[in-house]
C-alpha cells in the first residue's frame, strides 16, 4: 500500500473501494439540500481538508477537479465528517451558483422515482 498524505488515523478509518475511493456526498451547510455525489481517494480528501475547496477524483476522466475551477460554482467547506461505518464522507458546503453540471441547483432535481 503506498503511503498516505492523510493523518494515519483519518487514513486507518477509511473503507475504500477496490479503487481506493469513498463516496463523498455533499450538502448544502444552510439549506440541507443534497447537492451531489463525487468520489475520493485520499489524496483527495487531503486536498478538501487543506484548502476548504471540494476537490474529487474523476472516475471517467482520471484526474483531479475542484468543484468550480471551470464553472465558477464553487463550494467552500465548512465541514467534513466520515460516516460510522468509515465508507462514505458527507461534505458540508456554501454552494455558490448550481451544483449539478446539468445547471440544475442539485444532481437531485429531476429524477424523482417516487
Amino acid at each position: 500500500m503506498t503511503s498516505s498524505p492523510l493523518e494515519p488515523q483519518l487514513a486507518a478509518r477509511l473503507k475504500r473501494d477496490p479503487q481506493g475511493l469513498v463516496p463523498a456526498v455533499v450538502q448544502d451547510a444552510t439549506s440541507r439540500a443534497v447537492l451531489m455525489l463525487g468520489w475520493m481517494d485520499d489524496e483527495a480528501l487531503h486536498r478538501t481538508l487543506e484548502t476548504g475547496r471540494s476537490t474529487f477524483w474523476s472516475r471517467s476522466r482520471q484526474e483531479y477537479w475542484v468543484k468550480g475551477e471551470t464553472s465558477g460554482h464553487t463550494q467552500t467547506v465548512r465541514e467534513v465528517r466520515l460516516d460510522c461505518d468509515g465508507d462514505t464522507l458527507l461534505l458540508l458546503v456554501d454552494q455558490v451558483g448550481p451544483a449539478c453540471h446539468t445547471g440544475a441547483t442539485t444532481c437531485f432535481d429531476d429524477d424523482r422515482l417516487r
